[in-house]
């Protein structure tokens, strides 16, 4: 492997925000490096198939409303490098213990009329719902993936406000996820949406944030639905190389690197084996805090504050994941009214508080809350016809002290991850008898499976570090940041551990690649010129 000696700016990491983060630069010119330590580029955003050659299996993340709503990612015209979007034929379905659905569909007509089934009034209920969301949601998800603080986006919501019912509207975003919407809808179908949806972080479910987040994404999967990229998610990052190629860009996987160079209190290259790879105007980390701050720079190149504050650092809970090759699709025993994409399991809202109390002590659950992706009902080229390409995925706590179901410990080896996997399998057998019957390969991949296949995802914590309050906007990754920039100038954080966090809204990458060119204008840069540096404006 040959480097380039020099380059304007490397990116390390080339998930989707270090992809976001390249492609930015390289649209402003910039001779850019995009580095990866795997063998091929996407971070938590690829697919594979290794469960069984005839089945697409996305390794880790699979359904993208953000990216979908994100003003970031549609701004990089994915289209015109081959993505292609998928939709289910239903957004999402909550199965409850007695067989019934929980239902939410793309077309809010469909959506308000089998909400009203169930409890007459509730589908007007959401219609004004959707209403509301129409006239400020895209100022929401615009201030959500803005640096903070997000002064345009944040002054068109102010101006909207009064449009959706002022501080009563701000007081609905605010309201825990346990008991917001429970005046406007009469049945349950909404709050076991919305609390499963909330369910996708670790907020709690009756703390401030997990109302919102709920909100979100139910508002998102109807008006943006939840697709997924046509032939597997590893096709929405190689669109985003192959945008970054075309525009110049360089990639370089099974490049890993292990050291930034620091001078001056300036990042000033990068070192990948035996190679040292110098950035003339900035380097940008598409990797975990606790990977850069410590390992790839030193705490004693960085302010003592740093290490500090770095200790108190919390990641979100880890991720346990069953991918499925099935031979026919899933045969529930109360078919849905529509097919949905994505699916979760859990027999009531008390149901959910249970399990996330349990997993808020240390405790594995009893009985795990269960997402579920039906990727060939969302895209039919996952699997041969009249199959079905699965996967199950669930949270259990990063320090395990107690299985609240058995005697499980945590340590996930073989035989441990083989009966949690039994025990996730057991609630879809519940609902679907048979389903056990049409399994042609399973794989089970724990916290420590994911981590070693994407090394950002520390414990399996697939968020970049928990979504409490206390570590978001001015608090993440340690307080007095909330943005990009580090305490060492033109090295940039890009990762989900930077604000605004997890999801495939590219946001990260985006904020960190604007801040590197605005620190650029403001800061000479270095050029090679017969040998030697000299120093030039920017």
């Amino acid at each position: 492997m040959t480097l380039p000696g020099e380059v304007d700016a490397v990116v390390i990491g080339a998930g989707p925000n270090g992809l976001v983060a390249a492609n930015r630069l390289a649209d402003a010119g910039w001779d850019t490096l995009l580095l990866e330590a795997q063998s091929d580029v996407g971070g938590a955003v690829r697919s594979d198939r290794e469960l069984h050659p005839d089945f697409v299996s996305d390794t880790f993340s699979a359904f993208y409303p953000m990216a979908a709503a994100s003003r970031v990612i549609k701004g990089l015209h994915l289209e015109d490098h081959g993505l292609r979007w998928r939709h289910a034929p239903a957004v999402q379905g909550h199965s409850r213990g007695d067989g019934s659905w929980a239902m939410l569909h793309r077309d809010v007509d469909v959506t308000a009329s089998l909400l009203d089934a169930e409890h007459p009034g509730d589908g007007a209920a959401w219609r004004a719902l959707v209403d509301q969301w129409q006239r400020i949601g895209s100022s929401l998800v615009d201030a959500l993936v803005t640096p903070f603080p997000p002064l345009g986006p944040g002054l068109r919501a102010m101006i909207k406000l009064p449009r959706v019912g002022g501080l009563s509207f701000v007081r609905q975003l605010l309201a825990p996820a346990s008991v917001a919407l429970e005046r406007e809808f009469g049945g349950d179908a909404v709050r076991l949406l919305l609390t499963g949806n909330a369910l996708h972080a670790d907020i709690p479910l009756d703390g401030s944030g997990s109302g919102f987040l709920g909100l979100l994404l139910i508002m998102l999967g109807q008006t943006v639905g939840f697709p997924v990229p046509e032939g597997g998610a590893g096709k929405l990052s190689e669109a985003m190389r192959d945008r970054f190629v075309s525009r110049g860009g360089a990639v370089v996987c099974s490049a890993e690197v292990t050291k930034i160079t620091v001078e001056h209190d300036r990042a000033v290259g990068v070192q990948v084996l035996d190679q040292l790879v110098g950035a003339r105007r900035a380097i940008l980390a598409d990797v975990a805090a606790e990977h850069l701050y410590g390992r790839l720079v030193g705490f004693e190149e960085l302010p003592r504050r740093v290490r500090e504050k770095m200790a108190n650092f919390r990641r979100d809970p880890g991720t346990f994941k069953v991918d499925y090759a099935l031979s026919a699709p899933v045969p529930w025993r109360t078919p849905p009214p529509y097919a949905p994409g994505t699916v979760h399991v859990s027999d009531s809202s008390e149901e959910l508080v249970t399990t996330f109390a349990q997993l808020s002590s240390g405790s594995i659950p009893e009985r795990p809350f269960l997402l579920i992706g039906q990727m060939t009902t969302a895209d039919p080229t996952r699997s041969p016809a009249g199959t079905e390409s699965l996967w199950a995925y669930t949270h259990v706590p990063q320090r395990v002290l107690n299985d609240a179901g058995g005697n499980l410990t945590g340590t996930w080896d073989a035989d441990e991850a083989e009966r949690f996997a039994d025990r996730m399998q057991d609630r879809i057998e519940q609902r679907a008898p048979g389903f056990s019957e049409r399994i042609i390969a399973r794989r089970i991949l724990t916290p420590m499976d994911l981590e070693r296949r994407d090394a950002s995802l520390i414990g399996g914590s697939v968020n970049g570090g928990t979504a409490a309050l206390d570590q978001q906007l001015i608090f993440r990754p340690i307080p007095g940041l909330g943005r990009a920039t580090t305490p060492i100038r033109g090295l940039y954080l890009a990762s989900a551990s930077a604000h605004p966090g997890g999801s495939v809204h590219g946001a990260c990458g985006m904020n960190a690649a604007r801040a590197a060119l605005a620190g650029a204008r403001l800061a000479p840069r270095r050029i090679r010129a017969g040998g030697r540096a000299r120093i030039s404006a920017g």
